[in-house]
């Protein structure tokens, strides 16, 4: 029984056994016209039985590549009767040499030698056999003829055996290189997702606050809820910049070329200096926020910068969904090599602002924004009571900047914050 291997061989090699018909066809035209001429001096002219014999010695090269042993074999097994007959030996050696050369690509070099062999025996028969015959000549061609199909079979049976790995190893490429792509189309479905869910749950939290606000004192406190409404108007409106931001991104062009409209800029991605713009919209919301920034900011990277911004929006959305009334602390401490952001609630009251079942998605994709740039974070109760998310993030200098000539005498210094 084929294996799949060998069948998938055998259909490869198909188109190639299919010339082998014509090229025996045409050996055999030669053969008869070469058998035509008046042979040299002590063979006789091909008479009937000498044409049948020459048809069906060269008309087995239509098999050479099924079966290349056994075609070799018995092509010299013809050519022996065919010198033994008398007729001249000449006629014969193409399908001979064409049937070694099969052998030597298609075999190991052992089975090659041996083959190799019987053609120089075959030869040297041919020579004794005619006493006109030139030995010298004879035995010349017997040593270099063989030797030269040899060794160019060999080299066509390694190329193909090389052809055949390097197709082997393409294949193996592309399924890693398709896997790669699936792994990377999962991995951007994540980072989307955690994206709109930073950008959704966060303002959704606070629209829902000042709806219900407004709804409450619409006609009791008018001014409230017109402040109410105006606080919707501007999260909503940044809401919708931010999804047109990210979808934006995600139609990119084949080129690179966004399809945004306008002047096809992009607007730059939140980071650290918009702090104070969540701030106040958590304000109010009716959650009192206290910013504290500590040590100078250095120039950040895009995406720490990010990662460390979508953390404290995504903590304050929790304590807005699940710890109102209570007050917030925002302490963001820059140091020489590490990133530390502190959002501590006090948890009065503990009573979720939109009661439901959460399946933690938020705490999860911090987690995971911190541990792609290399950071830790920590969430959970306080001792003194409420509840504090931490974000460590390693920091390194910029290129060729002054801290940089001491960034490994730093790394290791004191000044690690320890886990409250």
């Amino acid at each position: 029984m084929l294996t799949p291997q060998a069948l998938e061989r055998r259909i490869a090699d198909w188109p190639r056994a299919a010339l082998d018909v014509p090229l025996a066809v045409g050996f055999t035209v030669v053969a008869l016209l070469l058998g035509q001429e008046r042979p040299p001096v002590g063979w006789r002219a091909l008479d009937t039985g000498g044409l049948v014999l020459t048809v069906v010695t060269n008309m087995l090269l239509a098999g050479r590549r099924r079966m290349p042993v056994t075609v070799f074999t018995t092509i010299c097994a013809l050519s022996l009767v065919h010198v033994a007959a008398g007729y001249w030996p000449v006629i014969q050696t193409a399908a001979a040499m064409l049937a070694l050369y099969t052998v030597a690509a298609a075999r190991p070099p052992r089975t090659t030698g041996v083959c190799a062999g019987g053609l120089v025996g075959l030869w040297v028969v041919s020579g004794l056999s005619n006493p006109h015959s030139d030995m010298g000549t004879v035995a010349a061609q017997s040593v270099v003829t063989p030797a030269a199909l040899w060794w160019f079979g060999n080299a066509a049976r390694r190329l193909a055996r090389r052809n055949a790995q390097l197709s082997a190893v393409t294949e193996q490429l592309r399924r890693e290189r398709d896997g790669n792509a699936r792994r990377a189309v999962a991995e951007e479905r994540v980072r989307i997702a955690r994206e709109l869910h930073d950008v959704v749950a966060h303002h959704m939290s606070v629209i829902s606050v000042q709806a219900g606000l407004a709804h409450y004192v619409f006609t009791t406190d008018p001014d409230t809820a017109r402040q109410a409404l105006g606080t919707i108007s501007g999260t909503s409106g940044e809401a919708l910049e931010e999804l047109r931001r990210l979808l934006a991104v995600l139609r990119v062009g084949p080129e690179g070329a966004g399809e945004t409209g306008g002047d096809g800029a992009y607007q730059p991605a939140p980071g650290l200096d918009r702090l104070e713009e969540t701030a106040e919209r958590v304000r109010a919301a009716g959650v009192p926020v206290t910013l504290e920034i500590v040590g100078e900011r250095p120039r950040l990277p895009p995406g720490p910068d990010l990662c460390a911004y979508r953390v404290v929006q995504e903590a304050l959305t929790n304590v807005i969904k699940h710890a109102r009334p209570a007050a917030a602390t925002v302490r963001v401490e820059f140091r020489p090599h590490q990133l530390t952001v502190r959002v501590t609630d006090d948890g009065g009251g503990r009573v979720p602002a939109n009661p439901g079942p959460s399946d933690g998605h938020g705490l999860i994709g911090m987690r995971e924004r911190a541990r792609i740039y290399g950071g830790t974070l920590a969430a959970g109760p306080c001792d003194h009571g409420g509840f504090e998310v931490r974000l460590t993030l390693p920091l390194q200098p910029a290129a060729g900047s002054p801290s940089a000539a001491g960034a490994a005498r730093e790394r290791d210094g004191p000044g690690h914050d320890g886990k409250r």
